[in-house]
């Protein structure tokens, strides 16, 4: 018997910043408390291993960070505070184990080597079949992070109107918007960390840009609490940025293909790595460039990329039961100047691939 496909659950809010968190908080009210107690559980364990408090020491430096997000984008953070009260749960916490890879990593550094992922690619005009850009990713964390995904499209009173793909009761993780920016993120982990805006404040505040260069000064400017590669794509092109809390490298995928895993591709911020590059992360990077390499390629081929298991528990598709840590949790492709966005939950072969249609224009 075929088994069935995971379904990727929508949520549709419209209105101001306070009445998109409160609808979001007041569906996903019993989901989020669930989401917040076992990611608190989880950085318990973490940090118990390594000597430390965990939940004490994470909820204070995502308060810390929270303070300079409010001051950084006031909008996006109104809209996580009013996820939170709706929630009933704290909104240090909420904003702790939302961004709790940036967090975590501010507090210490290293942590076990395959205990999150990811894979990106960003894809010029010239090597699709329909000569248009075409950007995505797969998200990889926690396997338990699976029960709490959710597409959320919000249908703001002011700003465009955005999907983005994420857990419940966060912010933009990946999506893209009515202007047509694809706007998404892979974990790196570089010293240095400090009080900062979490990964996905960035992420909201970049999915509300017009265009790429918007985005990418936006990214540049701000005040990054740890570190992380963003991408963004809009018609006319796509950009990496490999963000430390202090640094930054930029590269453009105008004429060529990129991929990216785990691991710092910029020497500098090697220098700096947290932790040893993974054997996933290397196999991942070399597969996904040689599948983007072929050319002529469609949403379709693309999300078959990603089904890719040639490398076994290497693989650019990431199973539970390869108890590596980590699972894809979902996947997403945008085509940019059609305003085409593709996601599913888990891994590509094992969700449902469904389109996300915008409303305006």
């Amino acid at each position: 018997m075929t088994e069935a496909l995971f379904t990727l659950p929508t949520l549709r809010v419209e209105g101001s910043p306070e009445q998109l968190g409160a609808a979001h908080g007041e569906s996903q009210r019993e989901s989020i408390q669930r989401f917040v107690a076992q990611r608190l559980e989880a950085v318990e364990v973490y940090f118990r291993e390594r000597g430390a408090s965990g939940a004490a020491l994470l909820t204070e430096m995502g308060a810390r960070c929270l303070r300079i997000a409010r001051e950084w984008d006031p909008e996006g953070t109104r809209e996580h505070d009013a996820i939170a009260r709706a929630a009933g749960v704290a909104s240090d916490a909420l904003y702790a184990v939302a961004n709790m890879t940036d967090v975590r990593d501010v507090l210490l550094l290293p942590s076990a080597a395959d205990e999150e992922g990811c894979t990106s690619f960003l894809l010029p005009g010239a090597l699709s079949a329909a000569g248009r850009v075409l950007a995505g990713q797969t998200w990889d964390l926690n396997p338990q992070d699976l029960d709490y995904v959710l597409a959320i499209h919000r249908v703001p009173t002011e700003g465009p109107e955005t999907w983005s793909v994420g857990c419940v009761g966060c912010l933009t993780l990946m999506g893209m918007n009515e202007h047509g920016l694809a706007v998404g993120t892979t974990n790196i982990k570089v010293r240095g960390g400090r009080p900062g805006v979490g990964y996905l404040s960035l992420l909201h505040r970049l999915i509300r840009a017009r265009d790429r260069a918007e985005a990418a000064a936006l990214l540049t400017d701000a005040p990054r609490a740890a570190a992380h590669t963003y991408w963004v794509a809009d018609a006319g092109g796509a950009l990496e940025l490999e963000a430390a809390a202090s640094s930054l490298e930029r590269r453009d995928a105008s004429t060529e293909a990129l991929a990216r895993s785990n691991h710092c591709l910029s020497p500098a911020h090697a220098a700096l790595q947290g932790e040893p590059t993974t054997s996933s992360s290397e196999r991942r990077l070399a597969r996904m460039l040689e599948l983007l390499r072929v050319g002529g390629h469609t949403p379709e081929s693309l999300q078959a990329a990603f089904a890719d298991r040639t490398d076994g528990v290497d693989s650019i598709a990431r199973f539970p039961e390869d108890a590596q840590g980590t699972a894809t949790n979902s996947c997403l492709v945008a085509e940019p100047e059609t305003r085409g966005l593709w996601a599913c939950k888990g891994p590509s072969q094992r969700g449902a691939w469904v389109k996300l249609e915008f409303e305006r224009g």
